[in-house]
């Protein structure tokens, strides 16, 4: 496995600083955003020089581009909203492509009009279902033409909640493109660590040749988010299971601050 860091841990908005920044923490790839290169996460339009920028940053700091952030609401409320974020979807999928970086990192979306990571009732309404699952298709058909893969993250809050949510919706998709995002903090709310290592344990079983990435975020039994090594999350035994299924992809952390950074590298380097 690699182990890596959202590329928005480190503050800046120039490419080279922020992966230097990622090299310098002991990560040797990263989830990388548009915003550290001075755009919007989900732009109206990615420049030529941007793209430029952002390979010359990641040759010269040898950090690796494993993902690029595309995430928008996709069971907003609005049709207009949804259309306008598949919209800057595609661009952000296209940059992917110019940029060589296998996996678009999505966001299956909420009723919540106002927060794309905030629960609503209406999430387990089926229309919520179908019109994520539309925006889906349109998104993959846009990943299909590009070569690049999409990852679907299962979340309390979303759409897609489970390891089961995630392999059902795959299978409706029937795409090879459709892949998991597996962040085991997000597959509970509230747990101790022997109810927690059960649940990741059967979400790994479940999701084993979908995962195209897995993230390091731990929670507190009372269901506070804490950074990896600290909360009720086991990660040697999440790692284990991975290597076990035969995952050897990345293993990115996020939820922490700049300074926990080197400490969190060595804690999941000691793993892998």
């Amino acid at each position: 496995m690699q182990v890596g860091v959202f590329a928005k841990t480190f503050p800046g908005s120039e490419p080279a600083g922020v992966l230097a920044a990622v090299r310098d923490a002991g990560f040797a790839v990263t989830q990388f955003n548009l915003a550290c290169a001075g755009l919007p996460s989900m732009p109206d339009a990615v420049p030529d020089e941007a793209i430029r920028t952002i390979e010359a940053a990641a040759e010269a700091s040898g950090v690796a581009l494993v993902a690029l952030s595309g995430t928008y609401n996709m069971a907003h409320p609005d049709r207009a909203a949804r259309h306008d974020g598949l919209r800057r979807l595609a661009l952000v999928i296209e940059a992917a492509a110019r940029l060589s970086t296998p996996l678009v990192t999505l966001c299956t979306g909420t009723r919540n009009p106002d927060d794309q990571w905030a629960h609503h009732p209406d999430n387990a309404d089926p229309s919520a279902w179908a019109d994520m699952a539309r925006e889906m298709e349109k998104a993959l058909a846009i990943a299909e033409r590009h070569g690049v893969d999409l990852g679907i993250e299962p979340e309390q809050a979303n759409i897609v909640t489970s390891a089961a949510d995630a392999t059902r919706l795959i299978a409706e998709m029937g795409s090879k493109r459709l892949r998991v995002v597996l962040d085991p903090a997000n597959l509970f709310e509230q747990a101790d660590a022997a109810q927690a290592r059960a649940i990741v344990a059967d979400a790994v079983e479940r999701t084993a040749s979908h995962v195209a990435m897995a993230h390091a975020k731990d929670r507190f039994a009372d269901g506070r988010f804490a950074t990896a090594g600290h909360g009720v999350v086991d990660f040697a035994d999440f790692i284990t299971r991975l290597k076990h299924t035969g995952f050897d992809g990345p293993l990115v952390t996020h939820g922490l601050s700049a300074e926990e950074a080197p400490g969190v590298a060595r804690f999941l380097k000691g793993l892998v």
